[in-house]
């Protein structure tokens, strides 16, 4: 919105309301280090709360963390609808950050925790569907309000942030927490009334005693992210650390967070580039359904895969487009290419949208065992912050200097990454969280040789070490 880069970011505002008096390239309109470090600021706090996050998830159980999410997030909307300077606003954004941080800490885990085997993934997976329904209302409200005179608009457009806030908050006084981490705090008959209601059923003691073990080899791990670095946790952690790494180079953010400002430099005008990135995101929301009801069907590989070829082609095009048709000081991008950038861009989001959008949570949700799940999530939302808080601080500066090759290099990375999973990664469809380590991780080509000498199988064999589960009730 102009008023909004009036007040915060003059610089920008100047050079491209006045573009005649600028002598630089169409790709450099909206190269501004602040604008880059308001942005990326949300990351930079969401990577740091992540750590308070992870002792919270544990200790005080996922529904409180959620909790402590929506307070922060309540707060950081205070701040953003009423910014009077840039320092404000920035404050706000590292509040929202830190809700950031603590949310994605938790939700993954609370719904791969509550869900039946045979829907997880699915159900996991609505997690990234309403993250991808806020984009599309976010967008919606921005072509609104910023049809608004008077300056005001965009006070509106921050506030409104305001009502999933208190969505968040008020749902999770509602909710209850999971069995698992009732169970792992010592509240064995609330978790076994939690595992009641998700089954339906009074005939829960094997899954009760699978979680009581669980609990027992947990709770035994007195500082689990040294345990991380164990052989035998070492393949779960270096696949969730790279799908973090993967998921942010693949180029979406970029793609999605500075649609309006892709599509402004491209020549489609205010308020076109707005309506198409709600195209965007539209195609975001939809493609996110078609990954619910396929992941449990047709499994996270093959989803990974066919999605690294279309957003490979689909990036390579539009480089090749803009490196032909869009110059440093041309007007305009001609009306042909123009709708056929905006179709190539929903064809990659779409790609991402129901593969390594959902799944690049919904895998390291799934493939730690219990004692480390915690940690091996903050360590999954830490690295995902971190190169989040990366390409949002080089985004506008690389596609300045790199201008139509920006996208050559996130296509070189999708290459990467589908060769990755093609090679490294297991499928987990319908295998329960319990039983990863026998049913994946032993029978993986490579991944196999780190479990030799495991000590423990959680699930598999309950009695080791002369250990009895029903001794606990």
């Amino acid at each position: 919105m102009s008023d909004f880069l009036k007040k915060f970011f003059p610089e920008v505002y100047r050079r491209i309301s006045e573009p005649g008096l600028s002598l630089e390239s169409n790709y450099c309109k909206y190269h501004s280090e602040v604008l880059q470090l308001f942005t990326s600021s949300l990351y930079l706090a969401g990577l740091t709360a992540t750590f308070f996050a992870s002792y919270t998830t544990r200790k005080l159980g996922r529904r409180l963390t959620m909790l402590i999410a929506g307070v922060f997030f309540i707060l950081g909307t205070v701040f953003n609808a009423a910014a009077q300077d840039l320092a404000m606003l920035i404050i706000g954004r590292i509040l929202l950050g830190s809700g950031v941080g603590f949310a994605n800490q938790a939700s993954p885990l609370f719904l791969s925790e509550m869900a039946p085997t045979n829907i997880r993934g699915g159900l996991n997976i609505s997690f990234q569907l309403n993250i991808t329904v806020g984009i599309l209302f976010a967008n919606l409200v921005n072509y609104g309000t910023a049809q608004i005179t008077g300056g005001w608009g965009w006070r509106l457009s921050l506030g409104l942030a305001g009502i999933p806030a208190v969505l968040l908050t008020v749902g999770a006084l509602l909710i209850l927490d999971t069995p698992n981490s009732l169970i792992e705090r010592g509240r064995l008959e609330e978790g076994k009334a939690v595992l009641r209601k998700i089954w339906g059923t009074n005939d829960i003691e094997p899954e009760y005693l699978q979680l009581v073990e669980a609990s027992r080899v947990a709770k035994e791990v007195k500082h689990p992210f040294k345990n991380l670095l164990k052989r035998r946790n070492q393949p779960q952690l270096i696949i969730a650390i790279a799908l973090q790494i993967f998921h942010q180079f693949a180029g979406i953010n970029a793609v999605m967070f500075y649609a309006p400002v892709l599509f402004n430099t491209l020549g489609f005008g205010a308020d076109a580039s707005l309506y198409s990135a709600v195209i965007t995101g539209a195609v975001n929301v939809l493609s996110t359904i078609v990954s619910i009801y396929s992941v449990d069907k047709v499994g996270r590989r093959f989803l990974l895969l066919e999605a690294g070829v279309q957003m490979f082609l689909s990036q390579v095009i539009i480089a090749i487009i803009l490196g032909i048709k869009v110059k440093d000081h041309s007007d305009d991008l001609h009306k042909g290419y123009a709708v056929f950038v905006v179709i190539m861009v929903c064809t990659f989001v779409s790609a991402f949208a129901w593969s390594w959008g959902p799944l690049g949570w919904l895998i390291p949700s799934e493939t730690f065992p219990l004692e480390t799940r915690s940690a091996g999530q903050s360590v999954a939302v830490c690295v995902n912050l971190l190169f989040m808080f990366v390409i949002g601080q080089t985004f506008l500066s690389m596609l300045c200097h790199v201008k139509y090759g920006i996208f050559l290099f996130f296509s070189g990375w999708v290459l990467i990454m589908s060769i990755f999973i093609l090679l490294l990664l297991p499928e987990t469809k319908n295998i329960p969280i319990e039983e990863m380590t026998e049913r994946v991780w032993k029978q993986h080509w490579l991944w196999k040789r780190f479990m030799d000498g495991d000590d423990h199988v959680v699930g598999q064999n309950r009695h080791k070490n002369g250990f009895d589960p029903t001794s606990r009730l």
